[in-house]
């Protein structure tokens, strides 16, 4: 598909930033380049933090949590309520920002951004919610109880591919329950960190007594990043990226006793059973491996396909891939934009020798010539016919890339489904109950997520969300994930006037 005509990109980006209120030094004149993965084009040059700018950061933000801890709740779900409203006024502009520097189609700019708004909602409803719990006790005359407090400063390290929605699944609810937020984004997209934080500049303003260092944000590489996992003012810190990078984190966190939330990879897989509805199936399937260019880390990795309908799916599956819409996003009707840079590319290639080299049969994969020039790279998804649950599907490799496998016993794609280093994301296809309820159960999958008749990409943040074993155990967005982001506290009163001391111990020291 070819490039609509437009003005560069740098002249859209930089008038975008403009009415979103961000400062034109901020993404100019700086030594971090952006570029957006359209074109390949620079979109912005950004200052970025130095060392000691981010320690003082950091420093603002602690004492903000020294006032803002005392604000009660109900009030602190005003300022997200407030935050909701510019959101909402902003949904267009900051939407085709993140189309323009992460690539998505529009379509998937503006969810990310409607995502943003319904975790404020969520969240403003959870500020008269920080419930405890009022708990039985053996003593006479006395009441036991749980509370909830303020933890600190929250830290949030995001990922390129949803460079706004993760900052506010952390900062909606650490807002209400207490605790400032201290921001570094992915150096691959700082422009939408600066927007959104223009944006919540302007709910503070409208709110009007919120403390300085509520909200702060870092620019930087490795070295911001680590300083925000390692400063003993940061209470808890939510990091979304690669099992390695968590890897890295996680024991930095531990050795100071720092509370992690960890959303790390996913190699997430989906089972198509023989009962499945097969038309639903499809289209399904093919949102949730091809969508964001496969750029998500619930994105479809691994398919496996009952015999008795794979002849039946599959052949199917493969012509959707073969005519899928690829192209600049903004161009109509396109459903697969650019990948992000040239590594994402050399690491989808490189798989792909893998998987020839086990005899797989490969679908598409090949870059797409005639979008745009030398520095974006647009692909064709590939979908990758393996005999054995072996070589490049046991690991995530974050690109459009889907082994599909034949199986004959649900057992085995369970196993199948279970036997990878990640478990974020997994879903089955089937009208049968018994499958459905045994794949949802204990001796099923083991993901953090695991659905029934949708595919495994596409959360809504009602449910709390994250996996398992190298996806890092956090959860983040609904439920209950707000108690990540607060510390708890068990309280006795004793409005007797006598002592009875708990499992009848005695210690009499007389009158």
């Amino acid at each position: 598909m070819s490039t609509p005509p437009a003005t560069s990109l740098a002249h859209d980006v930089d008038q975008l930033l403009q009415r979103l209120g961000v400062p034109r030094a901020a993404y100019t004149g700086g030594d971090l380049l952006v570029h957006s993965p359209i074109t390949g084009e620079a979109i912005g040059a950004v200052p970025q933090s130095t060392l000691a700018e981010a320690s003082a950061a950091i420093g603002r933000a602690h004492a903000a949590f020294l006032v803002w801890r005392s604000v009660p709740a109900p009030r602190r779900g005003e300022l997200v309520r407030l935050l909701g409203e510019e959101l909402r006024a902003a949904k267009a502009d900051l939407g085709l920002l993140v189309t323009l520097e992460v690539g998505k189609i529009p379509s998937e700019g503006l969810g990310e951004v409607q995502e943003m708004i319904d975790i404020c909602d969520f969240a403003v409803g959870l500020s008269r919610q920080l419930y405890g719990l009022g708990i039985a006790t053996e003593r006479p005359g006395h009441r036991m109880m749980e509370t909830w407090h303020p933890l600190g400063v929250c830290g949030v390290i995001t990922a390129f591919n949803f460079p706004v929605a993760v900052w506010s699944w952390n900062a909606a609810l650490a807002l209400v329950c207490g605790d400032p937020v201290v921001c570094k984004p992915s150096e691959k997209t700082p422009l939408t960190a600066l927007a959104v934080h223009a944006i919540a500049r302007r709910a503070l303003a409208r709110f009007g007594a919120a403390p300085e260092g509520l909200l702060e944000l870092l620019i930087g590489a490795r070295a911001v990043g680590q300083l925000l996992v390692d400063d003993a003012r940061v209470a808890v810190l939510s990091a979304t990226g690669s099992s390695a990078m968590g890897r890295a984190v996680g024991p930095r966190l531990a050795a100071r006793f720092a509370r992690g939330i960890l959303e790390l990879g996913g190699n997430n897989a989906a089972i198509v059973a023989p009962s499945a509805d097969l038309d639903l199936a499809l289209r399904g399937l093919a949102f949730s491996a091809m969508g964001t260019a496969g750029q998500r880390c619930t994105t479809l990795r691994r398919l496996f396909v009952h015999d008795s309908v794979y002849d039946a799916l599959v052949p199917r599956l493969i012509a959707v891939y073969d005519r899928v819409p690829v192209g600049d996003p903004r161009t109509p009707g396109t459903l697969v934009g650019p990948l992000i840079d040239r590594t994402a590319f050399d690491d989808m290639q490189a798989a792909l020798l893998q998987s020839r080299a086990l005899n797989a049969t490969v679908h598409g994969g090949h870059r797409e010539a005639g979008i745009a020039g030398d520095a974006a790279y647009y692909v064709r998804p590939a979908l990758v016919e393996l005999a054995q649950h072996m070589g490049p599907a046991l690991h995530e490799t974050f690109a459009p890339i889907l082994y599909v496998l034949r199986y004959q016993s649900l057992d085995d794609a369970i196993a199948w489904n279970n036997a990878v280093g990640a478990g974020l994301s997994s879903s089955i296809f089937t009208l049968d109950v018994r499958e459905a309820e045994r794949f949802m159960s204990a001796t099923g999958s083991d993901c953090g997520i695991a659905n029934v008749n949708i595919g495994p990409s596409g959360a809504e943040i009602g449910g709390a969300f994250g996996g398992e074993k190298e996806t890092g155990g956090g959860r983040e967005a609904g439920s209950d994930s707000w108690k990540a982001y607060m510390r708890r506290a068990t309280n006795t009163i004793n409005y007797s006037s006598a002592l009875p001391l708990a499992q009848g111990v005695a210690f009499d020291i007389g009158d």
